[in-house]
C-alpha cells in the first residue's frame, strides 16, 4: 500500500448522492483520501520533510490496513490531502477527501455539514500565560486574549466573556505559529487553546521557563473523524475499525507513541473505555 502521496486538491464542489457512496468509490478506484491539518500538532500536522504526522494521521494510516483488509481488495494508494481550517469540512462533503484527519471537535454546528465517527480524542479550551500570571479568569479582564480566528476554542472564549461579564481584548490570529510569537513577545497576555496544541507550543519554544499551560478546563471537546453526511456503510464501517483498534490498545499505542511522556486525563481515559462493543 502506497502511503503519503500529497496532491493539492483545490475547488469545491456541491455533495451528491453518488459521492456518498464512498465504499464503492474506493473499490472502483483503489484510491482512500485522507485529509490533514498543517498546524495542529500534536494532533495533525505536517513535518519537515513534508509528510503528514500526528495523533490523528496515524490513526488513519492504522484505519486505511483495516479498511483494505475489510473490502479484500488487491491494493490501496492512500493520498493525504492538507486541508485549512476554513475549508477542511467542505472538502469532505464535497466528496475531495474521504476521512478528515485532523483536530476535529464534534459539534451540532458541524454535523449539519458533515458526519463524525466515534470520539477519537478528547481534549479542552484552556490558556496559556505568562509563569507568574493568575490564573483566574476575572483576571484577565482589561488584558489582550489571543485565539485561533474562527475556531471552537473563539466561540468558548467569546461565550466565556459574556457569561461572565468580563471585558478584555481579543485578538484574533490566523495559525498558532504567530500567536506563540506574540505570546513570547509580550505582545498578548494570555493565548487560549486546546490544551494538547498548548502543551505542544509550550514544550517547543524557547522561552517556556517564562510561560505556562493552565490545567483548568473552559470546555469539554469530543474530536472525531469527519466524514460525508448520510454514507451509513462507510461509518459503520470505521466505527467497527475504531472499536477494534480501541479494544486491542492500539489507540492507546498511538496516543503513547505521538504524545510521548504525556499522561492521558480522566477525560481521554474514559474514551479510552467508551467505544462500541466489537462484535
Amino acid at each position: 500500500m502506497k502511503r503519503f502521496l500529497m496532491p493539492l486538491l483545490a475547488g469545491v464542489l456541491l455533495a451528491g448522492a453518488a459521492q456518498a457512496q464512498t465504499i464503492d468509490r474506493i473499490k472502483e478506484t483503489g484510491t482512500l483520501k485522507f485529509g490533514y491539518r498543517l498546524d495542529a500538532a500534536p494532533l495533525s500536522f505536517q513535518t519537515e520533510d513534508g509528510s503528514p504526522a500526528g495523533y490523528t494521521p496515524m490513526v488513519c494510516a492504522e484505519l486505511a490496513q483495516g479498511i483494505l483488509t475489510a473490502l479484500q481488495i488487491p491494493n490501496l494508494d492512500v493520498e493525504f490531502v492538507p486541508v485549512g481550517m476554513q475549508d477542511q469540512f467542505e472538502k469532505v462533503a464535497a466528496g475531495e477527501i474521504d476521512l478528515l484527519c485532523g483536530a476535529s471537535s464534534i459539534t451540532l454546528g458541524r454535523r449539519a455539514i458533515v458526519d463524525f465517527s466515534i470520539p477519537t480524542f478528547a481534549d479542552g479550551t484552556t490558556v496559556m500565560l505568562p509563569a507568574t500570571g493568575s490564573e483566574n479568569f476575572a483576571d484577565l479582564a482589561g488584558k489582550k486574549l489571543g485565539v485561533r480566528r474562527e475556531s471552537t476554542t473563539e466561540t468558548a472564549l467569546n461565550n466565556t466573556l459574556a457569561s461572565t461579564a468580563t471585558f478584555a481584548e481579543v485578538v484574533r490570529f490566523n495559525d498558532h505559529a504567530a500567536a506563540m510569537t506574540a505570546m513570547e513577545n509580550g505582545e498578548i497576555d494570555a493565548y487560549f487553546g486546546d490544551q494538547s496544541i498548548l502543551a505542544t507550543l509550550w514544550l517547543n519554544s524557547p522561552k517556556r521557563d517564562a510561560i505556562k499551560v493552565s490545567n483548568n478546563l473552559l470546555t469539554v471537546e469530543k474530536h472525531g473523524l469527519a466524514m460525508a453526511r448520510g454514507d451509513t456503510d462507510f461509518r459503520l464501517l470505521i466505527d467497527r475499525l475504531l472499536s477494534a483498534m480501541y479494544a486491542v490498545g492500539a489507540m492507546q499505542g498511538i496516543f503513547q507513541q505521538t504524545l510521548p511522556g504525556v499522561q492521558p486525563g480522566d477525560i481521554h481515559i474514559a474514551v479510552f473505555t467508551m467505544a462500541p462493543i466489537v462484535e
